[in-house]
């Protein structure tokens, strides 16, 4: 079963590895492990239901609980110190567009707000419950997740928006194909939740962003049904994909998505390579970037990065052989690592590789082979089970992200490490901070920062530190001019930043959008932007 108050299958229990804990207790002193509140507890704070029982919903107290909160760090600390409200006061679970459209219709009648429920991965408050005096139900689209159309000729799959990562997959595979959008939360974040967000995943170099994927969406909206896109080309006025594309919940509910779809790869391989020191990484990847290479991934991590991995992994005597070459390679104690994904067909592959590592070579990186590569792809998706093992062992991480110019990549991502550290020395506690480059433009790249701290010893400590590390960190983000989110999205916890990407038009303008179609305010307010 699914986590309660934590991340994935409560049946995976990753611990925190010696050597990684020791090596965490050195940076940032001993954590502290304490007890979790349970979950009869917290469903025993759930308050009696607003709504009068309403065919379809369920406003039992464990539903209510499951659907309050995503995995943002504020998520994860109300959660495990119990203080778990508010509450949706039901939650309806459609399984079409048509019982999509009467749980909206259901939520008006009753005066309430709806917030939309994919996979419950939002990392920034898309899932909080605001108390502003109206009841709140929680419309979760899991079960709207079938293949509902597959054009093989026009390359072209229509979907039911709930369907997470592995459902989307796998329905397209068993037809030869891929849609290839893999976020880190590939395992539980939806074609929906991507949609609205304006997602990213690790291979969108090779299959692009969810903006390029996305060919056409179906929504419900408290008033009407929406319908956009489907044109192969067209000038015709704004392209009104892009309301949905980033709406975050506040049009409707996207209850349906047609994508483009790619054939099964022949080939597919990860390569390690690394450089003496991030400069040198960061270069080559600008080279390749902008010599037009088509691999389907590029991520580089900054020599914190590398040596946290390298460090925390396990396996300590192939490490160890590891970095003896490295030495005599000439690359080394604080090397920066890259990682190149190379997809395609047989042919491709083969040319591709020797041009990427070619450009490697010339900026000084030593290929490593695709061991590290392998092992990296297996766990792809289940790096996110260590913030579980890290809570457990005392310590709290949480990441920030933008994207910004080449030219100023490396200065955003010094401003926000040294933002993280300052942020908790005013607690008198260290962080742990560090950075990997983790999608690549023409103009610029994105810059993905993990901090690690440790855990206070109730729910207010660990509230302040947080608060005080993503203030900090955003306005730093803010001051170098990078977007407040690259990848992740506005939510709640982003909100305050918009303005400085957008202006005060084009906040007017979003506001104008969402009263054409929502004009009750009833979709998740105060989120993306103030209601």
């Amino acid at each position: 079963m699914r986590r309660w108050n934590g991340w994935g299958d409560d049946t995976i229990d990753r611990k925190l590895p010696a050597t990684a804990r020791a090596f965490l207790e050195s940076r940032l002193g001993r954590g502290d492990a304490l007890p979790d509140e349970s979950l009869a507890n917290a469903c025993a704070q759930v308050p009696e239901s607003r709504v009068d029982a309403l065919p379809g919903f369920d406003r039992s107290a464990e539903a209510r609980l499951r659907h309050a909160h995503g995995q943002s760090f504020a998520d994860w600390a109300a959660l495990r110190h119990g203080h778990v409200g508010p509450f949706p006061d039901a939650v309806a679970s459609p399984a079409t567009h048509e019982q999509t459209r009467a749980a909206l219709d259901a939520a008006r009648r009753a005066g309430a707000v709806v917030i939309p429920y994919g996979g419950g991965t939002s990392v920034v408050g898309h899932l909080k419950v605001v108390d502003d005096g109206r009841p709140v139900v929680s419309v979760d689209m899991s079960a709207c997740a079938r293949l509902l159309d597959l054009d093989v000729h026009d390359r072209i799959a229509r979907i039911g928006a709930g369907a997470a990562g592995p459902v989307v997959e796998a329905q397209l595979r068993a037809q030869g194909f891929v849609l290839g959008h893999y976020p880190q939360s590939f395992d539980y974040s939806t074609l929906g939740g991507w949609v609205v967000t304006r997602s990213a995943g690790q291979q969108s170099r090779r299959y692009g962003r969810i903006e390029r994927l996305l060919h056409g969406a179906r929504l419900a909206c408290p008033n009407t049904d929406f319908e956009v896109g489907g044109q192969v080309a067209s000038s015709a006025g704004p392209d009104l994909r892009e309301l949905v594309l980033g709406s975050e919940g506040r049009l409707g509910i996207v209850t349906e998505a047609t994508v483009h779809i790619t054939p099964i790869a022949e080939r597919e391989s990860f390569h390690a390579v690394f450089f003496a020191d991030w400069q040198a990484a960061f270069a080559a990847a600008r080279a390749m970037t902008q010599a037009g290479l088509p691999v389907s991934m590029l991520r580089v991590s900054n020599e914190e990065e590398t040596d946290t991995q390298l460090r925390i992994a396990g396996h300590e005597s192939a490490i160890a052989w590891l970095r003896r070459y490295l030495n005599v390679r000439r690359i080394g104690d604080r090397p920066a690592v890259m990682m190149i994904g190379i997809t395609g067909s047989r042919r491709d592959t083969r040319r591709l590789r020797a041009d990427a590592l070619a450009l490697a070579r010339d900026a000084g990186g030593v290929h490593v082979g695709t061991a590290m590569g392998r092992v990296w792809a297996k766990n792809r998706f289940a790096g996110a089970y260590l913030r579980n093992g890290l809570w457990d062992a005392g310590f709290a991480v949480d990441t920030m992200e933008t994207a910004v110019p080449w030219s100023q990549a490396t200065a955003t991502m010094t401003a926000m490490q040294q933002a993280a550290h300052l942020a908790l020395q005013g607690f008198d506690e260290r962080a742990l901070a560090f950075a990997h480059l983790s999608h690549v433009y023409g103009a610029g790249c994105s810059i993905y920062m993990t901090v690690v701290w440790r855990r206070g010893r109730d729910y207010a400590t660990d509230m302040a530190r947080w608060r005080a590390l993503k203030q900090a960190v955003s306005e730093a983000i803010v001051a170098c001019g990078g977007t407040i989110s690259h990848q992740h999205g506005v939510g709640f916890d982003h909100a305050r930043y918009l303005g400085a990407e957008k202006g005060e038009a084009g906040l007017g303008l979003i506001r104008a959008a969402l009263a054409e179609l929502d004009p009750q305010g009833m979709m998740n307010p105060h989120k993306l932007v103030s209601r």
